[in-house]
């Protein structure tokens, strides 16, 4: 049965860069429907360090663009191509949207398949996001929630859970070893503790504020290590408890200027360095870099396999996912001066269907 649509929908755009998002009605998409893609109705879309800088124009988004690449809602409409999917599925929205599928990147590894220099876009980045009651998503990239992984939890692992478990599977750990993870306490941070515990990984978690180290120390870390110490006690702390020599892998989710050498420094020698964070320069002294034999591995998403991996330990695991919620679109403001304050733990999410979230609560199945 087709599901009636709206003409016009609430959303949040960046009409201007460096300006706040304008919240309006505009006209709903999806009315002439690719054949790959599903037109969603929101049910969830979370806030994230791209779209700050998305909204400072470090992009050169075309404007204007409606905002957040971290949604997770429901089908309410199939492209006639597509495969997988039908109309009422609780899906995880894609940041990746179009890959031309041709190019070395989307036939390499899979490990390498996110990146496509042929790329159609980015919701969120370069084309309309989440932070609207329905998104345009490519249905060859998407994926079918888990039953017991609720809309709030899932929205954010669009981008931070598949950001972080990139890096994790880029750093090619086994079981036993030791990674360190710097920025622990934040958005990624949080998500990677869990996901590495889950892999059997033994995890030192650094970060440089109270809400981050309690919010490491109660996802499971199994050290914790503070910042503010000074980067020799930290160094000192991590070597202690790997046997004198350091993390096996460091994932950097932290863009404080020296959260990179930092990272370096708690790496054993010969030891990988997974940069994730993305400030304006990763500085490592040469000392750390040469000397030691630091290799460094610049780590941005997953591909859709990896994201379903993902999905796996999540609903396996029972992973939780640390999130603030703000109760409808026109509270994506506030969402945003928590997170500009520093003391948001976790990941703000915005409720955009309540009805959905509601269906949620009613059902017999333990949601994550």
């Amino acid at each position: 049965m087709a599901i009636e649509i709206p003409e016009k929908m609430l959303a949040a755009q960046v009409v201007e860069f460096k300006k706040p998002h304008k919240i309006h009605e505009i006209p709903t998409p999806g009315k002439d429907l690719d054949e790959n893609d599903l037109l969603v109705k929101v049910a969830v879309a979370s806030l994230c360090h791209t779209d700050g800088m998305v909204t400072n124009g470090a992009f050169d988004t075309n404007l204007p663009c409606i905002a957040s690449h971290e949604g997770a809602g429901t089908v309410v409409k199939v492209g006639s191509a597509v495969q997988g999917f039908k109309v009422g599925d609780r899906i995880l929205c894609s940041l990746t949207y179009h890959r031309c599928g041709i190019c070395s990147d989307c036939q390499g590894p899979e490990q390498d398949r996110q990146y496509c220099a042929n790329v159609g876009g980015y919701n969120g980045v370069t084309r309309n996001g989440a932070f609207a009651e329905y998104e345009v998503v490519d249905g060859r990239e998407c994926w079918v929630l888990p039953e017991n992984v609720s809309f709030q939890s899932a929205a954010p692992l669009a981008c931070a859970g598949i950001t972080i478990w990139g890096g994790l599977v880029r750093a090619g750990l086994k079981a036993g070893e030791a990674v360190a993870i710097v920025g622990a306490g934040g958005g990624l941070g949080h998500l990677g503790i869990q996901f590495a515990k889950a892999l059997g990984l033994i995890v030192i978690a650094i970060d440089a504020r109270d809400e981050g180290l309690q919010l490491a120390k109660d996802c499971g870390a199994d050290t914790i290590v503070d910042a503010r110490n000074g980067k020799d006690q930290v160094v000192e702390e991590v070597k202690t408890v790997t046997g004198g020599e350091g993390a096996q892998a460091t994932l950097n989710v932290s863009d404080h200027e020296t959260a990179a050498a930092t990272s370096a420094a708690v790496t054993r020698m010969h030891g990988l360095l997974i940069q994730i964070a993305q400030p304006e320069n990763v500085a490592v002294p040469f000392h750390e870099l040469v000397f030691r034999d630091i290799r460094i591995h610049g780590s941005l998403t997953g591909s859709r396999t990896e994201g379903q991996k993902m999905l796996d330990v999540v609903s396996k695991h029972k992973i939780k996912v640390k999130t603030t919620e703000f109760n409808g679109i026109k509270e994506v403001p506030k969402a945003i001066e928590l997170a500009h304050s520093g003391k948001m733990s976790g990941k703000p999410v915005i409720i955009i269907d309540q009805q959905a979230i509601e269906d949620q609560k009613r059902s017999e199945i333990e949601m994550i």
